[in-house]
């Protein structure tokens, strides 16, 4: 199965490891067999009908079949035809031979010999793995990953059916897609509406553009948090579903928020606020010549960027100069009710001083256009991300500014932008505020 865009990229990389409660990525367990009263004959079958990473899978699993059931193939079978008859809304080029040759060995398995129920089951796995590998494949989207180990891989043939396993409901792993994110799930969704219904080439380029972006979200069996930048929106999943999403406010287009993932690994409770170099000029400069303390606007001067910084007296600074662009001051706004980051921010390691935080702020939250930010996210119930990431309530009596608290578990985070949608009357897309559909 290749790409309609070119056999370069055949393969993909299954993201799609889970993350275990201590953080590290591990191999999932295993659900119980799928036909565990069928008896030895079907597992000694699949025994030596099996090969490679195939046959390391079923051998984890005591040979027992994930796709037969009862002495027969379950409805599964006939999901993954589906999806492998329809490849091309996924960019891939329908392999119609694979799709004849299952549905032979499947009518041949029909009779209930062990050997045919092995080679069905057997074929099966593989097409599913090859299929899921493809659909992973990398594409045209841009995504800088601050946290090298999230950057797709190409996973083998076993982690893929591992994977598949791990859900106690196999149907409805094979029904929601549950190796790609719900997101891609909806996209594809669209490509077929579009494919079916002469949509112009160049709406077609920019859905497979979105839906190349995401192509490269985890499923939702990975604990992890989606930004979206195009609606102002962010998602967070674990144990197979979404558990919550909420508004958010975003990067403005002269200050956008990137396409960027990481790990989130520290809550930092009463923050302070770093005022942008631009805002120390534009506004708190021309306001302390006009008369304002800096006690009024609830800041403090610091000497330098350093861990232990001077706090400076407002006569000891060129206020003009700083004013005029030609000193770059340093000031922070102090923890409290109207801080700027509210009670709590996020923090995962990135390059481009990207966080998570909470906000005073909530008229922005209200407005159907949330694009107000200077690249961070604001976001509407901080406080009920925070029980989440923390297992524990954000609030705390002590007034200590900055308590950075860590993370139980390392959440990955993944900030994309999703300009395509379906409306009554067809595929529509929100406005390309950033111009990153070009």
């Amino acid at each position: 199965m290749t790409s309609v865009r070119g056999a370069r990229r055949r393969c993909a990389p299954l993201f799609l490891t889970l993350l275990a409660l201590g953080g590290t990525l591990a191999p999932p367990a295993l659900a119980a067999p799928a036909d565990q009263g069928f008896g030895v004959p079907l597992a000694n079958a699949i025994r030596e009908e099996a090969g490679g990473d195939i046959k390391r899978f079923y051998a984890d699993r005591g040979y027992q079949p994930l796709w037969v059931r009862g002495g027969k193939v379950g409805p599964e079978a006939a999901m993954l035809l589906g999806y492998l008859s329809t490849a091309r809304f996924d960019g891939l080029k329908p392999a119609s031979g694979d799709v004849r040759d299952l549905e032979e060995v499947i009518a041949r398995s029909r009779g209930g010999d062990a050997r045919a129920l092995a080679r069905a089951e057997v074929e099966l796995s593989a097409a599913f793995a090859r299929y899921v590998r493809d659909m992973r494949r990398p594409g045209d989207a841009e995504m800088e990953y601050a946290d090298k180990s999230l950057k797709p891989k190409r996973a083998d043939t076993e982690t893929t059916l591992r994977a598949a396993a791990f859900p106690k409901d196999f149907g409805a792993y094979m029904k929601n897609m549950g190796w790609m994110s719900e997101h891609y799930v909806r996209l594809r969704a669209l490509m077929r509406r579009a494919q079916g219904g002469g949509v112009p080439e160049e709406v077609m380029d920019r859905l497979r553009l979105n839906l190349d972006r995401a192509r490269i979200l985890p499923g939702p069996y990975t604990h992890h948090i989606v930004v979206d930048a195009s609606s102002g929106q962010l998602w967070y999943y674990g144990a197979g579903e979404r558990v919550g999403m909420m508004k958010v406010v975003v990067g403005a287009p002269e200050t956008q928020t990137p396409m960027l993932a990481g790990k989130l690994q520290w809550a930092i409770l009463n923050p302070y606020w770093n005022v942008p170099d631009y805002l120390a000029q534009k506004s708190i400069a021309p306001k302390v010549l006009a008369g304002r303390s800096l006690a009024s606007l609830r800041m403090e001067a610091l000497s330098d960027w350093g861990p232990n910084p001077r706090t400076l007296k407002s006569s000891e600074i060129d206020w003009p100069a700083v004013a005029a662009g030609d000193r770059l001051l340093r000031l922070r706004e102090l923890p409290g009710r109207s801080n700027s980051m509210g009670k709590v921010k996020f923090l995962f390691p990135n390059d481009e001083g990207i966080y998570l935080h909470d906000t005073p702020d909530r008229a922005l939250l209200g407005k159907p256009d949330r694009h107000f930010s200077n690249g961070c996210i604001r976001l509407e119930n901080a406080a009920k991300l925070g029980q989440w990431l923390l297992h524990r309530s954000i609030n705390t009596k002590s007034k200590t500014p900055e308590q950075a608290v860590p993370l139980p578990v390392e959440v990955p985070v993944y900030l994309t932008y999703i300009t395509a949608m379906a409306t009554e009357r067809g595929i529509a897309f929100r406005d390309d505020v950033y111009g990153r559909d070009g």
